[in-house]
């Protein structure tokens, strides 16, 4: 049986020490479970969908159904490469930036920046007579097939929901029980189904046990991905990343509210070492935090290859040229002047409680520029033990204290467990300045482990160890006194 996947449609430089930045390290796609990932190019009313998901299991069991609103032909149709999402993933992921504090007791230091098969009738399809004629009878009609690449492909219209899944699940597709209930709105919106499956011998032409990317095409004034299918076999949330490109500039949510992951935030130098799993935690906070129905922008950026400008600071590796944007559908971009391209990454974490309505998107003309990410900055090394670098040590302590606070309000993360952070500034510097530092206040406890223990000031517990001494000189001294007649 063929488990029906309802997914949704759709050169190094010197720079001054202060000043030098460079990526360390990126939250891609792959730090989420159940997640899928879409390529959407909106050019006037024609929109180009890519679709890649993290199908896991026996190929033989992969199938896909995804709302269309038009007759899609076979030219409409294709296949692309996975590197195009690869490639697009990190270029546009969250990220970290790297900077270097001058020793103030010597000259500032400079660091380098680091900075188509052909397509064949699938001989293992059923009796296509025989297959229409148990389709009619149900509601649905087979209004086209096609092979392309390793997928069979079928476009259905139907006419109520309970004959479309009865109908795939006579064709061998397991379909979950409340399918129904999530085709029927599309059916009343007299939309089509994209229906997929691999056919096998084409695979292993290919050389790969990976199943790639289908990329679709269709005219239409609507701007959506119905992802309600994509809530029919699933147990809980899910997460998808959408990689939009317009010639314009940023793609919003329409019908949810499109807000920024926070960004340019200071955190400890040890989040280098967990930037994945600090960076899913703090989605996480976010997401709860606003509601769970609510599209994050991670990325936004105009990255016209002939555009002379920073597409990012930092960038996480090379950006997208011609020939990946011509993959991705964009078919205007390129060198020679062929238009701006402005890329909008979305995050949003999906579920049926809390996503009752398909996704609408517009695309605006915002093009301000914006980036998840964080900073680390690295203090000074050698002697500090100028009156400079002592003053700068002090505001070393507080700076490093706000880093935990961030870390704590981002992420959750206890900063209890961490004071060894701080502690370890203190310790450098003259006993003077370092009885005058203001203890500031930890929370107790965190996402990531149990509350710390109170911690009592010295001096209230000196206070209370001589009161002790002196309870017990007492009782030692009545014990000892002689008793009158």
């Amino acid at each position: 049986m063929r488990t029906l996947l309802l997914l949704t449609a759709l050169g190094a430089a010197l720079r001054a020490a202060a000043f030098c930045g460079f990526y360390v390290a990126k939250a891609d796609a792959s730090l989420f479970n159940d997640r899928s990932e879409v390529i959407l190019v909106r050019d006037g009313q024609r929109s180009i969908i890519t679709m890649s998901n993290d199908f896991q299991g026996n190929v033989r069991d992969f199938a896909m159904v995804v709302p269309v609103p038009v007759l899609l032909r076979q030219q409409d149709i294709r296949i692309v490469e996975r590197r195009v999402f690869d490639q697009l993933d990190a270029y546009g992921a969250p990220r970290l930036v790297e900077y270097y504090d001058d020793n103030p007791c010597h000259p500032p230091v400079m660091y380098e920046s680091m900075s188509e098969m052909d397509m064949t009738t699938s001989t293992s399809m059923r009796s296509m007579a025989r297959q229409e004629r148990e389709a009619k009878n149900l509601g649905v009609t087979i209004e086209a097939r096609y092979a392309v690449g390793e997928y069979d492909i079928l476009i259905l219209s139907a006419t109520e929901s309970t004959g479309l899944k009865q109908w795939l699940l006579q064709n061998g597709y397991k379909v979950p029980d409340s399918a129904h209930e999530v085709l029927d709105p599309y059916i009343k919106s007299n939309l089509k189904f994209f229906v997929v499956k691999v056919d096998l011998d084409r695979l292993t032409q290919t050389g790969s046990t990976l199943l790639r990317p289908i990329q679709i095409r269709f005219e239409s004034p609507k701007f959506m991905l119905p992802i309600r299918l994509g809530m029919a076999n699933s147990k809980g949330s899910q997460d998808m990343i959408v990689h939009a490109f317009t010639r314009t500039g940023r793609v919003e949510c329409v019908n949810y509210r499109t807000t920024k992951v926070p960004t340019d935030r200071n955190v400890p130098l040890f989040i280098k070492n967990g930037f994945g799993a600090f960076y899913k935690d703090l989605f996480a906070r976010a997401h709860r935090r606003e509601g769970q129905n609510t599209v994050f922008l991670e990325y936004a950026w105009n990255v016209t290859p002939s555009f002379n400008g920073m597409k990012c600071d930092p960038c996480v590796g090379p950006p997208p040229m011609p020939r990946e944007f011509a993959e991705a559908g964009v078919d205007w971009g390129g060198f020679n002047g062929g238009g701006a391209i402005f890329y909008t990454r979305m995050h949003v974490r999906y579920s049926r409680d809390k996503f009752p309505q398909d996704l609408v998107f517009q695309v605006t003309p915002n093009t301000e520029h914006f980036q998840a990410r964080y900073v680390l900055t690295h203090p000074a090394t050698g002697d500090l033990s100028c009156a400079e670098g002592q003053e700068y040590l002090e505001g070393l302590y507080y700076r490093r204290q706000r880093e935990l606070q961030e870390m704590n309000a981002l992420a959750g993360w206890d900063m209890a467990k961490r004071q060894y952070y701080v502690n370890e500034v203190r310790d450098r510097l003259a006993p003077e300045r370092r009885n005058g530092l203001d203890v500031t206040a930890v929370p107790d406890g965190g996402d990531d482990g149990p509350p710390a223990p109170p911690r009592l000031p010295i001096a209230l517990l000196w206070a209370a160890g001589l009161m002790l001494l002196a309870l017990i000189g007492s009782a030692l001294l009545g014990a000892a006194r002689p008793k009158l007649a």
